[in-house]
């Protein structure tokens, strides 16, 4: 039995100890999962899904707790503390994890949150993760089909717009134009495949195909004004006309059409003090 270190497996109970339960790690030997993990009622034979990393002293441990990514994914995490090593980073579990300098785009600073790769690294065997994304992107022709929809991770804002990960494999851009709600590096969305371009990049959009003909032009100008206010304005039902036509050029009726709209689709929110956008 082949164990994967920094994945999920299942695995045999092999004993029960105060402490916790020894599991059947096959070359490995036998892995220990600390009894504040182990699911109530286990016994002897049991099999039991686990996720394997390494503790403190480079033993291999056992957990029940879900990190916030596997080995071969992607995903938005903060740095804890850096040290002459590297930058250790909040996954999730009671070890941190190492972005070593030499992984790392520019110098990470404490209190601030990435977006990585996790992987095991060559040499040492050890989980650690990368900043520099572009040498864990799959390079393969893709194949996905126009109107595709996708899990996306928003990477970093470029000139365009935002560039994404696509499915945990493959790189895509979102136009800034074509953006109709508020997006944030780390952020997780469902999107669509646009096109794939001659060169093989893929261009994508947070809304299925037709929505453009959904989305009139008030609504867009809504949409548009609201981005450019840090995602509010305090506009309602009982804001005057001259008001709403000061700050959107539109007429309180369409303002209410438009507003009525956005909201149905989840768009936006609308309270007492105004409307914002909908942080999907």
């Amino acid at each position: 039995m082949e164990i994967k270190i920094g994945q999920y497996n299942t695995m045999r109970v092999v004993k029960t100890l105060d402490f916790g339960i020894y599991l059947d790690g096959g070359e490995m030997g036998e892995i220990l999962m600390p009894t504040k993990w182990v699911p109530k009622g286990t016994e002897p034979e049991d099999e039991v899904e686990v996720f394997i990393y390494f503790d403190s002293e480079d033993r291999p441990i056992a957990t029940t707790i879900k990190p916030k990514a596997m080995v071969g994914e992607f995903a938005w995490m903060k740095a804890k503390a850096v040290d002459r090593i590297g930058a250790f980073l909040d996954w999730g579990l009671d070890k941190d994890l190492l972005v070593p300098f030499n992984e790392q785009n520019a110098k990470m600073e404490e209190g601030r949150s990435y977006l990585v790769y996790v992987y095991v690294d060559p040499r040492s065997k050890r989980i650690a993760a990368s900043a520099r994304l572009e040498k864990y992107l799959d390079i393969e022709p893709v194949e996905y089909t126009p109107g595709q929809e996708v899990d996306l991770i928003i990477w970093t804002r470029s000139d365009m717009g935002y560039k994404a990960i696509i499915n945990q494999k493959h790189q895509g851009l979102l136009y800034a134009n074509e953006i109709f709600q508020d997006v944030r590096p780390g952020q997780k969305l469902k999107g669509y495949i646009s096109q794939i371009r001659p060169d093989g990049k893929i261009d994508l959009k947070l809304q299925k195909s037709g929505y453009e003909n959904v989305i009139d032009d008030f609504s867009k100008k809504i949409l548009q004004t609201l981005q450019e206010n840090d995602g509010f304005l305090p506009l309602t039902d009982k804001s005057s006309p001259d008001d709403i036509y000061q700050t959107l050029q539109m007429s309180k009726k369409n303002f209410k059409k438009a507003v009525g709209s956005l909201y149905k689709q989840r768009l936006i929110s609308i309270n007492e003090m105004g409307i914002g956008l909908v942080n999907q």
